[in-house]
This record gives structure tokens, sequence and C-alpha cells, in this order.
């Protein structure tokens, strides 16, 4: 430490160098407002003063005198700014720049070259295409064009085919479905009702099919069960299931007036 009679004379302070520097650290005294310089001055006078001059002093005086240095030359120095967080480094941006400018080159190089290979490349040019001649209509008025649009839409067609013939619409038999089920468990004890339909056929056959289990049921030839809702119908033989009588429901269908469906129009 510095003598105790050492002192610091300043206009805004005079006292010990380590009270100055205490002071100083705690923002208790303007650092620039202290004059480096008369602190040194000073120092250097009183050291050649001195009868014997104490390496340890000098070293002590070096170390405070940096440390003001470096105290005042970052409150007098700009410092750079804050960077906020979603900025770039400087060497992240630059890099980033560099790769920009090396793609946009390679691509540059590229064009180049299909442009010298064009020149020694010839091929057969198109003939432009034949633009027809637009509709002049400016001078029309609306009330023209609605003339001719009337005119248009009353106007008989020639060309239109008169009616001959119409196709007539299907028609489905229950006991036509009654008669495919007998086949279907003339070979087999018992089938499902998805079985007996085909994809994508009228939702008036699906009807006249499920009309014609219905049919057989209330017959007691057949016993039909559906495990789940809106699920597929279990169709199995009944004991008094016979091909004969079966036979002769067809029969009894036709004689009283089979039931029809016919797609909805």
């Amino acid at each position: 430490m510095f003598p105790n009679h050492y002192a610091v004379s300043l206009p805004v302070f005079s006292g010990p160098m380590d009270l100055l520097l205490h002071l100083i650290e705690r923002e208790e005294l303007d650092i620039t407002r202290v004059a480096l310089a008369q602190v040194t001055d000073q120092y250097l006078a009183y050291v050649r003063q001195l009868e014997q001059r104490q390496i340890a002093d000098l070293a002590e005086f070096l170390i405070i005198a940096a440390r003001l240095l470096l105290i005042k030359s970052e409150a007098l120095l700009p410092r750079p700014p804050v960077r906020q967080p979603e900025e770039l480094d400087p060497a992240e941006e630059l890099a980033r720049q560099l790769r920009e400018y090396k793609r946009f080159k390679d691509a540059s190089g590229f064009l180049l070259q299909c442009q010298q290979a064009g020149r020694q490349t010839f091929v057969r040019m198109a003939k432009p295409p034949k633009v027809e001649p637009r509709l002049d209509l400016s001078k029309l008025s609306p009330a023209d064009l609605l003339r001719a649009m009337l005119r248009v839409l009353t106007q008989p067609r020639t060309d239109q085919q008169p009616v001959t013939s119409v196709l007539p619409r299907p028609r489905f038999l229950v006991r036509d479905k009654i008669a495919h089920i007998a086949r279907i468990l003339g070979n087999s004890l018992s089938t499902k009702f998805f079985n007996l339909l085909r994809v994508g056929q009228p939702r008036a056959e699906v009807v006249a099919t499920f009309l014609a289990v219905l049919e057989l049921v209330r017959r007691h030839m057949v016993h039909a069960t559906q495990p789940e809702p809106f699920g597929d119908i279990d169709i199995e033989r009944a004991p008094a299931w016979q091909m004969d009588k079966v036979s002769g429901l067809e029969s009894e269908l036709d004689e009283g007036g089979p039931p029809t469906l016919q797609p909805a129009g």
C-alpha cells in the first residue's frame, strides 16, 4: 500500500490514492472528471523527492494507475451496440452471404454453359400459330345483342332428331329373386344376404331380393337372423324347405300377379 502521507490533490478530489480508486469503483466519483495525467505527474514528482525508492510502491502505483486507466477508457470509448437475441453474429452473417454468393455464382456458370451449348444447337422452329380474327362488336349496342340472343332462342332447331323409341325401365320380380335364392340354397344349407347381391345393382333390385327373403321367411321355408344392426343377414334352410314347394310358390306368385319393383325416376 502507499505510504499514509502520500495524497493526490485534484480539483475534484484530494486524498490517498487508495481512496480515489475506492470511490471510483463504487461510482461515487465520476472517472471522466479525474485527470489521470495529473495523478501520474504528481506521483512521479513524489518519487523523485524520495531518497530511497521502493519497488513495491512503484508496482502498487502501476496497478492502481492501470486500473484507473481501464475504468476511464471504458467510460470514454464508445461501446459496441448490444445485439438482440434474434440478430445474427457478424461472422455468421458474413458466412451466410458468402454461401449465398457461391450458390448464385454456380448458377450463373451453369447458365453460361447452357448458353454456349445452345450456340451449336439448331432446332426447327414451328410455324407461328394461326390466330382467328376476333368478332368486332364495337358497332353493336346491348339492344342488338339482346335481339340476336332472342332470335337464337326462339328459332326452331332443324337438326334435332325426333324421339322414336324410349328405353323401358328395368323391372325386378320377387318370384325371380325367390328362384335365385332357391338355386343357391339348393346347393348349400345357408348363405348370406350380401351374397345374393351384385356390385352396382339398382336399389329396386336390392329391395326385390329383400322382399323375396321375407316371403320365404313368412312361408317358414328359411330362417333369417341378423347378428348386429345394419349387418349382414344369415339365411339358412328351414326344416320345411322343399324344392317342389318353392317351385309351387313361384307359380302361386305368377297367378296372383307377382310384386314388381321399378327404379324410381
